[in-house]
């Protein structure tokens, strides 16, 4: 199967199939209660420390992915069984961030395909 970003704020689809928050920090402007979405998953989100390096532009995206890629390798045994859903059913990656072609959830599903 295969795994998609998708941000928080676009519409939930029942091709969406398992459906998991990659977010460190809840997002803004959205009650939990109206996010459709099976599990938060914040040990795979990037450090509070390397998302603010992004966010302020010290690190450049090529940057991040490569810091990024080197914290999830910390969380190798989440990362697996996270992966391991995508075997069942479409796995959806949800995220906040504005920018829907740099961002860590499209980091995390390249590393999540190749486990």
């Amino acid at each position: 199967m295969k795994i998609q970003c998708k941000r928080v704020y676009d519409t939930a689809s029942p091709n969406d199939g398992y459906r998991v928050l990659v977010d460190r920090m809840w997002p803004r402007g959205i009650k939990k209660a109206d996010l459709a979405f099976d599990e938060w998953c914040k040990t795979l989100a990037p450090s509070t420390a390397l998302r603010k390096a992004f966010h302020a532009e010290t690190l450049d995206f090529a940057a991040f992915r490569q810091a990024y890629l080197e914290e999830l390798a910390e969380q190798m045994a989440e990362g697996k069984k996270l992966a391991a859903r995508k075997n069942q059913h479409p796995l959806t990656l949800l995220y906040a961030a504005k920018n829907e072609q740099q961002n860590h959830a499209r980091v995390l599903a390249d590393w999540l395909e190749s486990l």
